[in-house]
Order: C-alpha cells, then structure tokens, then sequence
C-alpha cells in the first residue's frame, strides 16, 4: 500500500503522475481518477488558493491514510496546488487504486468530498470587479455527511 501526497503552488500535469502511479500497483482491479480544474464561467478570471502551513500537509496526509483504511485501498495519491491559478488549469488529482472498482471510486469521491468541505483551503476568485471570497457550498456540507465521518483533525 503506498500513499503519495503532495502540495505545491506550480502547474502539474495530471498525466505524468497518473500513468506511474497505475504502472506502480500491479494487480489493481479498479483505478478512479478526478482531476479538478480552475472553471472559467461566471467571468472567472483567476482562482487563488491559500493554505495554513502547518496544518495542511499533515491534515492531507491524514485525509489520505483514512481513506486507504476506509476502503482497502492498495495506493493513493493526491496532489493539490495552491497560488493563483487561470482557469483550465489543474487545482486537484486524487486517484486511488484497488482490487475493486467500487472501493476506488468511493475512496476518490469520499477525499474529493472532505476537500472541498473540510479543508485547510482558503479560495478566491477573481473577475472583472476584483476578488470575491468562496465558501463551500451547502450541497458540499451535504455530499460530506453522507459520509457519516467524524471531522479529520491532524
């Protein structure tokens, strides 16, 4: 079982860590990937991403171990950017690999869910009158519950 996590604030490309995270399980009988992007509607001109330092790897990295425990995963891997981002770029990848399909994609829909509810993320977006700050959405809080989870605390 291998958990890779990452934080950066440069452009990655989804693509190269996809392919050798899949090459590295062997065996694997399901792989699900999300990869989420800067949207540009609404006038969405940039996307900036924030972060707590200090609280933000650790809380990723526990996010991570939780689901490989949650789900029999045999890896992980998720990879966040924050800084100022223009839309069609990546913000996000989470990709997990299991003996089963369904483990993969409850495990990738289950981080996706604490990311954009329970995070360590401050967003913001800029359009043509300036930035406006960005709360999760009820529908995330919603998405999260089902979960039945307690909060991940680092």
């Amino acid at each position: 079982m291998a958990i890779t996590v990452e934080l950066g604030g440069t452009p990655f490309n989804p693509g190269a860590y996809v392919g050798p995270f899949t090459n590295a399980h062997p065996g694997l009988g399901g792989v699900c990937t999300f990869v989420g992007e800067v949207r540009g509607e609404g006038g969405v001109e940039a996307l900036e991403l924030t972060h707590y330092a200090p609280m933000t790897l650790p809380g990723m990295e526990a996010l991570a171990a939780r689901a490989v425990d949650r789900f029999g995963l045999m890896g992980l891997l998720m990879i966040h950017r924050t800084g100022v981002m223009r839309p069609g770029e990546p913000i996000v990848l989470v990709s997990a690999c299991a003996h089963h399909r369904r483990a993969a994609i409850d495990a990738v829909d289950f981080c996706m869910d604490h990311l954009k509810s329970q995070s360590w993320f401050w967003k913001r977006e800029k359009r043509a009158d300036g930035w406006h700050w960005i709360e999760p959405r009820q529908e995330d809080h919603s998405d999260l519950a089902r979960w039945s989870e307690e909060i991940i605390e680092v």
